[in-house]
């Protein structure tokens, strides 16, 4: 069948005949361009550079895998890898606890307004842990002082103060992750909840089987945002203890910046070679759980 041809016999023009398909793209096309700018560009630009000894203003001298070698006989770097592996698998608790809040303030029961405020309450106060672990007066110090007989400073103690942090970082992670699933909570079809009570599906059967199949796009986008948060925990480590104490807290996104940016040395090569690690990392973590879920879907189609 031949192509109907426009006005004068002439054929139609190729916008005319690849409208739709281009149409599409013409839109994207501006954020396409700014997020292979700003993001992907950046990246392999990071890559490049992690194999240079460079300080970020003179010549940079192209060393191999040089920097990586020196990683693998870094202390501070096994330190720094290890506050991350226990931020990922700490923080995960961020997704089921946020969950269950969510399916909680999603009944309907006396005073639900004034517990929605009190668990998004931690986005405005999350860095007040500082204030709530200092030593002498903060209300943890004292809460331990009086069961232990001796306060326990948690910034100040190689021997908590990561868990200290993660536990201000989980604080508002949850009531993120809390806000995600309630707005995946609203696009659940009642007519599947109806179908399952029909079928004699209660309690966690209900939830496994009906209610979550439908909330895993806001799982994923739910636990995408808690591995970043994770691994990007910079804020945090900077705000509360400067990577202190004698290093104890410092996580890869510190470790990068302390070597790349700070008065140790302006080594950017060596910072950007860490940044590859924490990248690699990132996304085999992401990777491995978007194959996971392609594969539940698949078996259950």
């Amino acid at each position: 069948m031949s192509l109907p041809t426009a006005r004068g016999g002439a054929r139609p023009g190729l916008w005319r005949r690849h409208q739709r398909t281009l149409a599409p793209w013409l839109f994207l096309a501006p954020g396409l361009f700014m997020f292979a700018v700003y993001v992907i560009l950046p990246i392999f630009q990071s890559i490049r550079i992690g194999f240079h000894d460079w300080d970020g203003i003179g010549t940079a001298t192209w060393i191999g895998i040089g920097n990586y070698v020196e990683l693998t006989g870094d202390d501070a770097f096994y330190t720094s890898l290890y506050n991350n592996v226990l931020w990922l698998v700490l923080y995960m608790l961020a997704v089921p606890a946020g969950l269950f809040m969510a399916l909680f303030l999603n009944q309907t029961v006396a005073g639900i307004r004034l517990y929605k405020a009190l668990f998004f309450f931690p986005f405005v106060v999350g860095l007040i842990f500082s204030w709530f672990y200092a030593p002498g007066f903060g209300p943890f110090y004292k809460l331990t002082g009086w069961l232990t007989g001796g306060g326990v400073a948690v910034l100040a103690d190689e021997r908590f103060v990561t868990y200290g942090i993660i536990a201000a970082g989980l604080w508002p992670q949850v009531a993120y992750c809390m806000i995600l699933y309630l707005t995946g909570l609203n696009n659940v079809s009642p007519d599947q909840i109806e179908a399952g009570r029909l079928d004699g599906a209660r309690g966690w059967r209900m939830l496994w089987h009906v209610v979550l199949p439908q909330l895993r796009p806001a799982t994923f986008i739910a636990v995408v945002v808690t591995v970043i948060g994770a691994l990007g925990s910079f804020d945090l480590v900077s705000i509360m203890t400067d990577g202190g104490p004698h290093g104890s807290s410092r996580v890869l996104s510190y470790y990068m910046y302390e070597q790349a940016l700070s008065e140790y040395g302006f080594r950017m090569g060596y910072g950007a070679a860490i940044a590859a690690v924490l990248f690699l990392i990132m996304m085999l973590f992401i990777t491995g759980f978007v194959w996971r879920m392609l594969r539940d879907e698949r078996g259950a189609g």
